[in-house]
């Protein structure tokens, strides 16, 4: 069986490419899927998280074992079947480091394999791909998020500099212990 994946890039346009995966693939193969679909370059890491009917993350799947003991669970372990069950099911597709790509692809259909079709492949696209990784930010859709200080807030320094004064913040017991130091004689201790 074939299953028909509807892949969206985590952005304010709408940017999506529907690829189609074996059953018996991998999500190692789909990995290389949403690559190709979307053009991405290079060899960055990758992780997929599988959500449940609410959204919530069961379980995380890398592109490479990161358990101390090497025997982590890695994509090519984990099979298309295995992920998707019905039309619906989802699950999130980080890729990147600096540049963190982000995708949700949810489970269109399940169809019939065609004959000498090599799979994953992309079978419709839609939108233009970006040319960096769209970035996540607290305040959207406002062009500036500098609030401006006010002087009501902070006096000037010119008054709080001119206002204090640091003769009351001297302290003899300085000028006291220099004194004394300079009474001191090391030249006994030497003898």
């Amino acid at each position: 069986m074939v299953y028909k994946l509807r892949i969206i890039l985590d952005a304010k346009d709408d940017i999506f490419r529907d690829v189609e995966i074996k059953g018996k693939q991998t999500l190692w193969n789909l990995h290389l899927g949403i690559k190709s679909a979307f053009s991405l370059m290079g060899e960055d890491l990758s992780i997929f998280s599988i959500l449940d009917e609410e959204g919530i993350v069961v379980k995380t799947v890398p592109l490479e074992d990161m358990s101390d003991d090497g025997e982590g669970e890695t994509m090519s372990d984990v099979y298309i079947t295995e992920v998707f069950e019905k039309a619906g099911d989802k699950i999130h597709f980080q890729y990147g480091f600096m540049d963190l790509w982000e995708f949700f692809c949810e489970l269109v259909e399940i169809i019939d394999e065609k004959p000498a079709v090599n799979y994953p492949i992309t079978v419709f696209r839609f939108g233009k791909m970006p040319l960096k990784a769209p970035t996540k930010t607290a305040s959207k859709g406002k062009k500036n998020s500098v609030i401006p200080l006010t002087e009501d807030e902070f006096g000037s320094f010119e008054e709080e500099f001119a206002a204090g004064s640091f003769a009351d913040e001297d302290d003899d017991s300085f000028d006291e212990d220099e004194e004394n130091f300079a009474d001191d004689n090391f030249d006994d201790d030497l003898n």
